[in-house]
């Protein structure tokens, strides 16, 4: 008989092959579990091992510390089954999982947004639409067979579907974008996946921060809480290395001037501009940090970013339920 996994916290039970992730056998046996990169470096599978015979494979340090692991906490992603297991799972109570789809699209539109970022837009030819969270992400397929994660720019049930390219030197999926793909061209989308999505039932204040490309999922966060009748208080930090990494800034400011409840800052790393600030994005979030009570904040963008502005945001006293991020690791 196959190992039993049983969640401590429900009444759920599935199967596992010998040496199966805890995520795998989840995903398989049709189980809802919170996850993002499903190779250790996000920390969103995050669950308590309970009792059990378990393997637990190479994961980022910033994904699982060693005071969580002291705890009992492991990683689903990296958990191997060699034994009857029981988990209590420490996903978030609002996040909403919705059901897998495999959508056949169409590239209705592209834009060069920056020197190396492509913006595409696409329509399913399935019927209904596609549904997810503002801040998820779904899997893009080329017609050569190359899949790889990218978020949604786009509010949930819009039309068209944006996202936003980054060109990886090397990149099979991002050069056949940069080089190759024209509107007309066939996509397969497979989605929705991540948690570090917008949580509907908080109405407190918003911290949103976006490193590159991560703009895209910031801008779904952004663009869904601008469907609500009162948009919370919201700011938004968006760093880049140079000016000509820069762009939908004619959007940002179009949202401040209609909401004054909402300001944005881009910061430059590499160059120092009127108008902007510089330096590291995180630090200066930092020093313009107000208090943190009912914030919650959203990050997506570099590793190296989304684990600084992380510990800054602890280190302020925020609590890590509250800081939902998604770190690109890319693929070349």
């Amino acid at each position: 008989m196959p190992p039993q996994v049983t969640i401590d916290d429900t009444a759920e039970v599935f199967s596992a092959e010998d040496g199966e992730t805890l995520l795998a056998a989840a995903q398989r046996s049709g189980i809802a579990f919170p996850y993002s990169c499903q190779a250790g470096n996000c920390g969103s599978c995050k669950c308590e091992l309970i009792e059990g015979d378990v393997l637990e494979l190479e994961y980022s340090e910033y994904a699982l510390t060693e005071a969580e692991r002291a705890q009992g906490i492991i990683l689903a992603c990296r958990s191997q089954v060699w034994g009857d297991t029981r988990i209590r799972r420490l996903g978030d109570e609002d996040i909403v999982m919705h059901p897998s789809r495999i959508l056949n699209c169409t590239v209705v539109r592209m834009e060069r947004l920056t020197h190396d970022i492509t913006g595409l837009w696409l329509r399913s030819g399935d019927p209904g639409r596609f549904i997810f969270s503002a801040g998820q992400y779904a899997s893009l397929r080329s017609p050569e067979g190359v899949a790889r994660p990218y978020s949604m720019a786009s509010p949930p049930g819009a039309e068209l579907l944006e996202f936003h390219v980054r060109h990886v030197p090397g990149g099979q999926f991002s050069g056949f974008v940069a080089s190759r793909m024209k509107p007309g061209d066939p996509l397969v989308l497979e989605g929705p996946q991540g948690s570090a999505c917008l949580r509907e039932h908080h109405d407190g204040p918003v911290l949103l921060m976006a490193g590159g490309s991560g703009l895209a999922p910031i801008k779904s966060v952004l663009l869904a809480l601008l469907e609500r009748p009162v948009l919370p208080v919201t700011r938004l930090y968006f760093g880049v290395r140079a000016e000509r990494d820069v762009y939908d800034e004619a959007f940002l400011r179009s949202v401040a001037e209609r909401h004054p409840q909402f300001s944005y800052r881009i910061v430059l790393s590499e160059e120092t501009r009127d108008g902007r600030g510089s330096g590291l994005v995180h630090e200066r979030m930092q020093e313009e940090l107000g208090a943190v009570d009912d914030l919650k904040a959203y990050l997506a963008g570099p590793p190296v970013m989304v684990e600084a502005a992380t510990a800054a945001l602890k280190l302020a006293g925020m609590a890590a339920r509250d800081i939902h991020a998604d770190a690109f690791y890319a693929q070349a």
